[in-house]
């Protein structure tokens, strides 16, 4: 599936993609549509293609915070066709987009019968635990300028462009923190010309000032997909 638009999806061999093919219907996901929520039965399975999708975790304060993005490089609720559909979190539609869709029996059919794509999927699963791990370690060390930076690299990668369509409201609850901090770290990044904010619109102006000023955790979340998935364009 090459010119699936999905990374994952491209992959995946010849005999893979076949299998899969006829049970995939294109979709399109809505900024805060929730796919499934935590406990519940996961039904369908997404490989976004322009779309990108939070995990969150909920706490009973009624606060979110994400611990894993996921776009055109993999899958959400693939672990449901791996034998745990029990969700531990929020899948929720972060940027709106096109993805593909199948029902997790179909996919779970194919898994059965191809032991390569059931590598690549369980590969995939580690790569969204490590980058889960990951978002854990840098809340809990790193400054929010350097997270926030770090998220905004993370979704223009996924988005393929420099203007994302994010309000302050959802940037903070994204990160864990006020939407007074996120206004203050923005406004300070934009002062620096790395970025450009409007009512709902940031437009990244210079990717290379970013880079530098990102914690080492947007790096090292980009390794842990090349090791495990290979070298994708993102």
């Amino acid at each position: 599936m090459r010119n699936s638009g999905n990374l994952l999806l491209a992959s995946l061999s010849e005999s893979d993609a076949e299998a899969l093919r006829p049970h995939l219907i294109s979709v399109h996901l809505d900024h805060e549509r929730v796919l499934f929520e935590a406990g519940d039965e996961v039904t369908h399975i997404y490989f976004p293609t322009g779309a990108i999708v939070s995990h969150v975790v909920g706490l009973s304060s009624g606060e979110i915070i994400e611990a894993a993005m996921v776009g055109k490089d993999g899958v959400v609720g693939a672990f449901a066709a791996l034998g745990g559909n029990i969700p531990v979190n929020r899948a929720i539609v972060q940027l709106a987009g096109p993805a593909l869709m199948c029902k997790v029996s179909e996919l779970r059919s194919a898994v059965l019968q191809s032991q390569s794509l059931l590598s690549t999927l369980f590969r995939h699963e580690q790569t969204v635990y490590s980058q889960a791990s990951q978002s854990a370690a840098c809340m809990a060390a790193h400054m929010v300028e350097a997270r926030l930076c770090r998220w905004l690299l993370r979704a223009r990668d996924l988005a393929g462009t420099d203007n994302l369509h994010f309000t302050q409201e959802f940037l903070a609850e994204m990160l864990g923190v006020k939407r007074t901090s996120v206004t203050l770290h923005a406004r300070t990044l934009q002062q620096a010309g790395m970025i450009r904010y409007s009512r709902g619109l940031i437009q990244i102006t210079d990717v290379e000032a970013l880079q530098e000023t990102v914690c080492e955790c947007y790096g090292t979340v980009k390794s842990y997909y090349h090791a495990l998935l290979g070298p994708h364009p993102v």
